[in-house]
């Protein structure tokens, strides 16, 4: 086998794609910077491995450039991506067992895998009747097999000692890709737990007051954008200081937890908002309810708490847990006080259904800027 197959043959041609034929090293080292720069380029560990494969069969005289990824038990084949002329149907569809297939038994042994006579080797998976000769790399980092670099060629001399080097270093780079994309996605994923960490409250479970008014910003915005009504449910927990005096902070923390449940059970899909505004008070965020919508679901939530009769013996109210709740709707604008004046709405309200006596419901009309006689 001469020292490099295919590039006697560019020498003997003349030329490629007509464009004189470069010394090999140098058309290596391109070849090699160029899959580099498609890997940073590249948007997703999906588009870093197309852009090398695509890389590959457009440089390089190759019918099929496939990178073939392991799961994390390195026992199954579960992503292909790949470039060339794929003229037959495959085997198997993924995933398959690395049992199978000459690819199965690079990953297998973790050795590379020249094969010289492709109809006769027993592993060979035909994907193009073309074909001659493959040559597979296992795609490692450090002590992690993440899968297999598969490149085919219908050139029985394709593969020499210099081309073979060259294809392990591309499954270094991609090694490294793999890695990166995989250390980024995970960082992303902490990132992501430690955001939504910051935003949940860490004795009810429930979002906190930081991811309540990231919402409610998020809300008027969207819907000064599209036109609807937010309502604002503010609950307040009547008498609780009295509560955690009587019977401790640990029963009033599990009334507050249960309480936050039952808040919870209100808020029908991914469109509204349950936190915890604050000490005892919960707040719901209910888009396209209306005012006097917003009331009936304030009255059905006051009774559920009576039902769910917590204890309270010192309240002056009654001998269990009571809610008092201020309700309050607008159809917000651009304005940025848009969240405050909503706020500050069901505030007024619920002060005013304390002044009634508490465990009450009190809606705020922000047009005549007082109690709505309808909702009180």
């Amino acid at each position: 086998m001469p020292e490099f197959g295919w590039q006697a043959k560019w020498d003997r041609g003349g030329a490629v794609h007509g464009q004189p034929a470069p010394d090999h090293r140098v058309r290596l080292a391109e070849i090699l910077a160029q899959v580099s720069r498609e890997a940073l380029q590249a948007d997703g560990l999906q588009e870093v491995l197309q852009r090398i494969v695509d890389c590959l069969v457009g440089r390089l005289p190759v019918a099929i450039a496939s990178i073939i990824l392991l799961d994390d038990t390195t026992q199954r084949f579960v992503q292909e991506v790949w470039a060339g002329e794929l003229a037959l149907e495959q085997v198997d569809d993924l995933p398959w067992d690395v049992a199978f297939g000459a690819a199965g038994r690079c990953a297998r042994t973790g050795k590379a895998q020249l094969i010289v006579d492709v109809h006769a080797d027993p592993d060979y998976v035909a994907g193009n009747p073309a074909v001659r000769s493959e040559y597979l790399v296992p795609i490692r980092h450090r002590d992690r097999l993440h899968g297999v670099l598969n490149i085919e060629s219908t050139d029985e001399d394709f593969f020499s000692a210099a081309t073979c080097t060259v294809f392990d270093a591309v499954a270094h780079q991609i090694a490294g890709a793999i890695h990166l994309a995989r250390v980024v996605a995970e960082l992303e994923a902490a990132n992501e737990k430690l955001r939504l960490l910051s935003t949940v409250d860490g004795l009810t479970g429930i979002a906190n007051r930081r991811g309540f008014d990231e919402r409610l910003v998020a809300d008027c915005e969207r819907l000064a954008r599209e036109g609807g009504t937010l309502s604002l449910l503010l609950v307040d927990a009547d008498c609780f200081k009295q509560l955690n005096d009587a019977l401790g902070h640990l029963h009033g923390d599990e009334c507050l937890r249960r309480l936050a449940r039952i808040c919870a059970g209100f808020v029908e899909d991914d469109a509204g908002m349950v936190a915890r505004f604050g000490g005892e008070e919960i707040v719901l965020l209910l888009p396209h309810r209306s005012l006097a919508q917003a009331a009936l679901v304030a009255e059905r939530l006051r009774r559920r708490v009576e039902e769910a009769a917590m204890a309270h013996p010192t309240s002056i109210v009654a001998p269990w847990l009571t809610v008092s709740i201020g309700v309050c709707a607008m159809v917000p604008d651009n304005a940025a006080r848009s969240p405050a004046r909503l706020l500050s709405g069901a505030d007024r309200a619920l002060y005013a259904a304390k002044l009634r006596g508490r465990n009450c419901v009190v809606s705020w009309d922000l047009a005549a800027n007082a109690v709505e006689d309808s909702g009180a």
